[in-house]
C-alpha cells in the first residue's frame, strides 16, 4: 500500500499526499469524506483538491449541488512528475541564459563581518584565530596585560605553535618587563620587535592584523572584537607601517 511518505518524497505536500491517498481508496467523494479520512479540515481540504485537479490527479464529478471527486487513474501521477521536470529544465536553460546579465549587475564585494567574543576563554578562541594568518601578522602588543589574562604557558604554547606554522610577526609593544622577555627569542619566534617609552605610548588593547581581518582583544576587559574587511585591513596595515617607522624613529634617539 502505498505511504504518505512516499508521495511527499515525489513533491506532494503532507496535507496533499493525505488528499490523495484519501481519494484513492474512497472513490467519488465529497469534501466532507475526504477531509475526514484524511484527518484534516473540510475547509483545508478544498483548496487542496482544486491543486489536485489543476494538476490532472483528480477531477469534478456530476453537477449535483454537493460535489464530489474523484481521483484519475494513478498513472497522472507520472505524467505530473514528466511535466515538471520538463518545466524545471525549460527554467534551468532561461536561468543559464540569464546569467550573464545577473553576474553584470551582480556586487561582488563582501560586506564587512564582525563578531563579538566575551570572556577568557572566547577571548583565547579570538586570538587562536591569528594562527589562520596566510602572511605575516603586524601587531600592537601587550606584554604583562596579556600574560596576566592568558597566562605565560599559553603563550608559550601559541609561540610555539604559530612559528611551526612559519608565521612572521612584526610587532610593536610598551617597554615593559614582559615585553623585554618575549623580545629575547624574536629570532627563534620569527618576530621583529620595536619597543615603545611606557610612559608616554602605554596601550592596553591587543591589536593583531592579518590576511583581511583585524583582531582586538582587550586582556583587561576581558572581551575581543575580530573585523573582516578588505578595505579595513588595508587601512590598519598602512597605519602600522606608519607607526612602524615612528617606533624606529623612538630607538634611534
Amino acid at each position: 500500500m502505498v505511504s504518505k511518505k512516499q508521495l511527499i518524497s515525489l513533491g506532494f505536500g503532507e496535507k496533499e499526499a493525505s488528499v490523495y491517498i484519501a481519494l484513492l481508496e474512497l472513490g467519488i467523494s465529497t469534501t466532507t469524506e475526504i477531509a475526514r479520512n484524511a484527518k484534516i479540515n473540510r475547509t483545508t481540504a478544498y483548496p487542496i483538491l482544486e491543486a489536485l485537479a489543476k494538476d490532472g490527479l483528480i477531477n469534478f464529478v456530476g453537477e449535483t449541488k454537493i460535489q464530489k471527486f474523484a481521483a484519475e487513474n494513478p498513472e497522472k501521477v507520472i505524467s505530473l512528475l514528466e511535466n515538471k521536470i520538463r518545466k524545471d529544465q525549460e527554467n534551468l536553460k532561461k536561468a543559464q541564459s540569464l546569467l550573464p546579465e545577473l553576474l553584470s549587475v551582480y556586487n561582488f564585494k563582501e560586506k564587512p563581518k564582525v563578531k563579538f567574543y566575551e570572556g577568557i576563554a572566547q577571548v583565547r578562541e579570538a586570538f587562536e584565530d591569528t594562527l589562520n594568518a596566510k602572511k605575516e601578522i603586524l601587531a600592537y602588543a601587550v606584554g604583562t596585560d596579556m600574560f596576566d589574562a592568558l597566562g605565560e604557558e599559553y603563550f608559550e604554547s601559541y609561540f610555539r605553535r604559530r612559528t611551526e606554522k612559519n608565521i612572521r610577526v612584526r610587532v610593536i609593544a610598551p617597554d615593559d618587563s614582559d615585553s623585554k622577555t618575549v623580545i629575547k627569542n624574536d629570532k627563534n619566534e620569527l618576530r621583529e620587535s620595536l619597543l615603545i617609552p611606557s610612559d608616554k605610548f602605554y596601550f592596553s588593547i591587543e591589536t593583531n592584523i592579518y590576511n583581511n581581518t583585524i583582531m582586538m582583544a582587550s586582556w583587561r576587559e576581558k572581551f575581543a572584537v575580530i573585523i573582516e574587511s578588505a578595505e579595513i585591513a588595508n587601512f590598519h596595515k598602512k597605519m602600522f607601517e606608519l607607526a612602524w617607522l615612528g617606533a624606529k624613529s623612538l630607538q634611534n634617539k
